[in-house]
């Protein structure tokens, strides 16, 4: 009798959760694994969408140009600030999301609604865009739309060089410029991926946060996988904004092309046709499902040894 009353005790009280700061660290390592892998694509995405004359034909032949113009070493152009952004952004989206989840959380399960988890997505998405995401690809992409094989050719020298140059042409906000569009982008994205994550989680394989069980990598990145390829289909119009908002400079005093997000939207469209704001958007498949994959299992790994060892031990 007494232990039925202590396992209804226990049942009776909420689920314990993981920290924010271990999701942080499962978060940052993914994203180092993440970088490692895919830049090349990143590489190849970014100069599809400054391609406004039609230089390269497709991913192939983007990637295949670069190779032969600029050497292979070219598709990893921009890696140091590419690693290092995913590595503070997953960081960062992973952290804050727990934080904010934790105040969608039913009082007494422990559980967190739809509609918690889709906003939780959507403020870490949009903390993530400020802080980190925006400065981090304006120089990512100031660096990744350089050509030439010479590096005494080139404007910028690398990723400290050019944040430098940036703000001393620019000032300090040439470093958030396209702000608005990574904002609108990140925080619709994130708040679809944290949402199928977990359905994708509890429908294909039955795994709850907390329940201890951990998933193998090939089913986290499967689940990963999946969750990320809404995004970029909802998004295309804002990355490719963010990207041409970015991308252009006040170089010798010249008048900037786009005035804002609307400007842009607008401008590309009379310009270049309502398709141009879904340029870039295979390479963008071919790099976020997988990158999410590749993210996804390498934390769900470390989230889930942190489960086994700590929650059930206390739990015991």
């Amino acid at each position: 009798m007494k232990q039925d009353v202590a396992q209804d005790n226990t049942n009776s009280y909420p689920k314990k959760s993981i920290p924010p700061y271990m999701k942080a660290i499962s978060g940052s390592l993914g994203g180092i694994m993440e970088a490692s892998c895919l830049q090349p694509i990143d590489v190849i995405k970014t100069r599809l969408q400054l391609d406004r004359s039609g230089n390269y034909k497709g991913i192939l032949h983007c990637g295949a140009t670069i190779s032969r113009t600029e050497g292979v070493r070219a598709l990893w152009k921009g890696l140091t600030p590419f690693a290092t952004h995913l590595t503070l952004k997953y960081s960062l989206r992973m952290g804050s999301n727990a934080v904010l989840q934790s105040a969608f959380k039913d009082p007494e399960t422990g559980k967190v609604s739809g509609h918690g988890r889709f906003l939780s997505g959507f403020g870490a998405g949009v903390l993530e865009a400020v802080i980190i995401v925006t400065p981090f690809e304006v120089v990512k992409i100031r660096l990744q739309q350089q050509r030439g094989l010479s590096p005494e050719l080139l404007k910028y020298k690398g990723p400290v060089n050019c944040a430098r140059m940036i703000i001393r042409e620019e000032g300090f906000c040439g470093l958030w410029a396209g702000v608005a569009p990574t904002v609108m982008r990140n925080g619709t994205n994130q708040s679809a991926m944290f949402t199928a994550k977990n359905a994708f989680d509890v429908l294909l394989w039955k795994k709850d946060e907390g329940d201890g069980r951990v998933l193998q990598p090939w089913q986290s990145m499967i689940s990963g996988f999946l969750a990320g390829t809404a995004g970029p289909i909802c998004t295309g119009p804002f990355d490719v904004v963010k990207t041409r908002l970015m991308a252009q400079s006040r170089e010798g005093g010249g008048v900037l092309k786009y005035k804002g997000m609307i400007h842009a939207i607008r401008t590309i469209y009379a310009e270049e046709g309502l398709l141009a704001l879904w340029k870039g958007l295979l390479p963008r498949l071919m790099r976020i499902p997988p990158g999410q994959a590749i993210m996804w299992g390498v934390a769900d790994q470390i989230i889930g040894l942190y489960e086994r060892r700590y929650l059930q031990l206390s739990t015991l």
